[in-house]
C-alpha cells in the first residue's frame, strides 16, 4: 500500500484549494440555486480505513451539496456516520440495505445512500429498491432460454478445465441476456423548494452502480435495463408518485474514446427522446464537453473514463434539456455542471504540475497515495436554479 499523505501535505492541498477553488471545479454554494452531485467513495467502510485529514477533505466536499448521491458504502456503517458527524445538523442521511451479494455468501457487498441539506431538499415519503419483478424476468427466460442455457454449458465445461488445471484463469459467465441488477439501483423521492409560493422541484431520485465486468456486453445490458425501468415508469405520468426523474450514479459506461463512444451513446439515448416525443426530455450533460472545453469531463482519478454519469427525465420545464448543454452555465444560479478534479488539485498542490503531465509510472504511483484513501472516483455536480 501507498504512503497516504502526510499533514504537511494535506495543508498545502487545502490552501491550493481555497486559493483558487473554481479552478479545480470545486462547486461554489450560490444562492438561487442547488447542488446536487454523485460520488463513488472507494470503500467507504470502517472509520478507522481514514485518517483525521481524509475525513476532514471528504466532509468539505460534501458541504458543499445539497443533495448528494453516495455510491460504495460498506456494510460496515461507522465510516458514513463518521462522515455525517462532521457534515453536522444540517444534513440529513438515507441508505439502502446491503446489496451486490446474498446475506451470508462471501462476495463484496455495498449500500447505497443519499445525503440532502434539510433547509433547500425534502425527502418525500416513497423509498424503495428497483428491480425486475418475477414476470418480467421469466419473461426474459422465455425469450433468451436458448442462449441462457448455450453460455451455461460453456461456461461449467471452462470451469472443470480450470479445477482440472487445464485452464490457468477461472472462467467468467457471459450472460447473452439481462436477469437481475448487479446491486439493485436505489430510488428516493425529493423535492427542491424556492421562496414560499413557488412550485418546488419534485423527482425521483436513483442511485446506482451498475456492473463493471470483463464483458462490454454485460454493462450495456444492465444500463439498458435501468433505461427501460424508468422509460416505462416516467411514462406513467399520472401514476408515479413524482414524474420527474434524476439518475445520479456509477453507471461504468464504456467512454474511454469520446468521439465514438459519445456517438453511439447519444444515438442511443437519442431513441428515449424520441419515444417520448415533446413531452418528456432525456438528458446526460456530461456527455457533452462543457462550454469552452474540447472534450467531455473525465471523472476517474486517471482521467480517461466518464463511468459517473447525471442523468435527466422530466417533464419539467425548468430543467435543462440536451440543448442546452453546450451553452451552460446559462446564468450564475445554472443551470451548470462539472467534476471537482481533486486528481489534478492533489498533483499540483504536491508536485507542481497536473496529473496528465506525468508518465505512467509516476502517475500510477501517485494516484495510488490517493484511490483508496479519498477514492479512485471524482465528484460530478450538476446546479439547478431553485424555483421562484
Amino acid at each position: 500500500m501507498a504512503n497516504p499523505f502526510t499533514k504537511p501535505e494535506w495543508d498545502a492541498i487545502n490552501a491550493e484549494l481555497d486559493s483558487n477553488p473554481q479552478k479545480y471545479g470545486f462547486p461554489k454554494r450560490i444562492a438561487g440555486s442547488a447542488l446536487l452531485g454523485s460520488f463513488n467513495v472507494r470503500k467507504l467502510g470502517n472509520a478507522s480505513n481514514r485518517d483525521a485529514q481524509t475525513w476532514n477533505f471528504l466532509a468539505k466536499i460534501c458541504r458543499q451539496f445539497d443533495l448528494l448521491a453516495v455510491q460504495e458504502i460498506m456494510d460496515d456503517l461507522s465510516g458514513i456516520n463518521k462522515l455525517m458527524s462532521l457534515l453536522g445538523p444540517d444534513f440529513g442521511m438515507i441508505i439502502s440495505d446491503k446489496t451486490g451479494v446474498f446475506p451470508g455468501d462471501t462476495g463484496l457487498g455495498e449500500r447505497l445512500g443519499f445525503i440532502f441539506r434539510w433547509t433547500v431538499v425534502k425527502r418525500g415519503e416513497v423509498v424503495s429498491d428497483i428491480s425486475y419483478d418475477r414476470s418480467k424476468v421469466l419473461e426474459i427466460l422465455r425469450k433468451y432460454g436458448p442462449e441462457i442455457i448455450k453460455a451455461n454449458d460453456e461456461y461449467t465445461l471452462q470451469q472443470t478445465e480450470y479445477e482440472a488445471g487445464i485452464r490457468k484463469s477461472p472462467p467468467s459467465l457471459k450472460m447473452p441476456a439481462f436477469l437481475s441488477f448487479i446491486r439493485q439501483p436505489y430510488c428516493v423521492s425529493f423535492s427542491i423548494h424556492g421562496v414560499p409560493g413557488s412550485n418546488p422541484i419534485q423527482f425521483m431520485a436513483i442511485n446506482a452502480h451498475l456492473h463493471f465486468g470483463d464483458y462490454l456486453s454485460d454493462r450495456r445490458q444492465e444500463f439498458d435495463a435501468l433505461m427501460e425501468w424508468i422509460n416505462a415508469r416516467v411514462k406513467d405520468n399520472d401514476k408515479a408518485y413524482y414524474p420527474n426523474f434524476i439518475l445520479m450514479g456509477d453507471l461504468n459506461l464504456d467512454y474511454n474514446d469520446p468521439e465514438k463512444d459519445r456517438t453511439n451513446i447519444e444515438k442511443h439515448l437519442k431513441t428515449y427522446n424520441d419515444a417520448h416525443g415533446k413531452e418528456v426530455h432525456v438528458n446526460f450533460p456530461f456527455l457533452d464537453p462543457h462550454k469552452g472545453q474540447q472534450s467531455p469531463y473525465r471523472s476517474n482519478a486517471r482521467l480517461n473514463e466518464t463511468f459517473d454519469q447525471i442523468g435527466l427525465f422530466f417533464r419539467h420545464v425548468d430543467l435543462p434539456t440536451f440543448e442546452d448543454n453546450e451553452n451552460m452555465p446559462i446564468n450564475e444560479t445554472g443551470p451548470d455542471f462539472g467534476v471537482f478534479n481533486f486528481a489534478n488539485l492533489f498533483s499540483k498542490a504536491i508536485l507542481g504540475k497536473t496529473i496528465l503531465s506525468l508518465n505512467k509510472t509516476p502517475k500510477a504511483n501517485f494516484i495510488a497515495r490517493f484511490e483508496h484513501k479519498v477514492s479512485d472516483h471524482m465528484p460530478l455536480w450538476l446546479r439547478l436554479p431553485i424555483p421562484e
